[in-house]
């Protein structure tokens, strides 16, 4: 092989190496474009949902206290009725009416207690539903988030490396994440428990 044959046979493998490199760079940087963007809807979509976790929250916890305090007032109107009948008793007939009459507002007043607590009973519950399909979301947006910067982080290797294999391998949490965050965003039912609760 004669010198300038080889000179321009390492030349064109330069060219090539020096395409490649660029199309790796390009496609390096184009997928973190598109995965910053995605990151940042998801981010949008996942604070209003925390928002909405703390809301449920906060209606819950009010529920349970103005349950409380119902049942507190239940309490009170019952005891008040037991010491009206019992001392209705001891009554003459002429006072007995009165007695009766006060009666009737405890019984009716232990039975709308009764009847509010169990309306805020289910009230407390349904926040608690309503926070867990919350937290059902939030945490697919967690692990979005999660593979997403894996994913970053691999690109950013690779682009250090110039390894296209290296570029296929940021790929897998590219997908993963690109599920979980559209599973998120749609209200999909996919939900990976296993490795939720090993995070949790």
């Amino acid at each position: 092989m004669e010198p300038s044959e080889i000179l321009e046979s390492a030349k064109a493998a330069a060219e090539q190496t020096e395409g490649s490199r660029k199309r790796l760079n390009a496609a390096v940087a184009i997928t973190v474009a598109i995965l910053a963007t995605f990151m940042g809807i998801c981010k949008v979509k996942d604070d209003n949902i925390v928002q909405a976790m703390q809301q449920a929250q906060a209606d819950k916890l009010d529920h349970w206290a103005f349950y409380q305090a119902r049942n507190v007032r239940q309490d009170v109107a019952e005891a008040a009725l037991t010491q009206l009948e019992l001392s209705r008793a001891l009554q003459s007939p002429a006072n007995a009416a009165a007695y009766d009459t006060a009666i009737a507002k405890y019984r009716a007043t232990v039975a709308s207690q009764a009847e509010k607590k169990e309306e805020l009973r289910k009230q407390a519950l349904q926040d608690q539903v309503n926070y867990d399909a919350l937290n059902f979301r939030d945490d697919q947006f967690d692990l979005s988030d999660a593979l997403l910067a894996i994913s970053i982080a691999l690109l950013a290797v690779t682009a250090l490396t110039q390894l296209w294999a290296l570029y296929w391998v940021a790929l897998v949490p590219t997908v993963l994440g690109f599920v979980m965050g559209t599973a998120g965003l749609l209200g999909l039912a996919i939900h990976p428990n296993a490795i939720i609760q090993l995070l949790s």
